[in-house]
């Protein structure tokens, strides 16, 4: 699928993640899960094997629903309305942090645009 090879391969889709966790997340869905010990140290993503739902660390879940939404629309990809709905409530409680706008300044100045729910960009700041 042409659409699939240029979405895989946008940086705004694409960041780096611990190899376990990643892994453990599989293709499972993100979602509310109540609170419990830490299953990977520090690292407070939590993952529920049986309900095949994630529920990742507060620091990213805002990163994740806007890089969904911007997803979803560049490449008209659908949400469903329980995703819409969980990523709305991230988008509006975990507001863009200063380190998400500079991480799109740096992706927009290589892929030529930003991630509209991150920003406004400067592509004429990019060197």
């Amino acid at each position: 699928d042409p659409v699939y090879k240029v979405a895989e391969a946008d940086l705004h889709n694409l960041v780096p993640s611990i190899g376990e966790v990643n892994g453990d997340r599989s293709n499972f869905s993100f979602g509310w899960l109540p609170a419990q010990a830490g299953q990977y140290g520090s690292c407070l993503t939590q993952v529920d094997f049986k309900a095949k739902k994630v529920m990742p660390r507060p620091s990213i879940r805002g990163m994740i629903a806007r890089t969904y939404f911007y997803m979803s629309k560049r490449y008209d990809l659908r949400l469903s309305k329980q995703d819409r709905q969980l990523y709305e409530a991230w988008n509006k409680t975990y507001p863009v942090q200063a380190w998400e706008r500079q991480r799109n300044q740096a992706v927009a100045c290589v892929m030529g645009r930003g991630n509209e729910f991150v920003g406004p960009v400067n592509l004429k700041a990019c060197g």
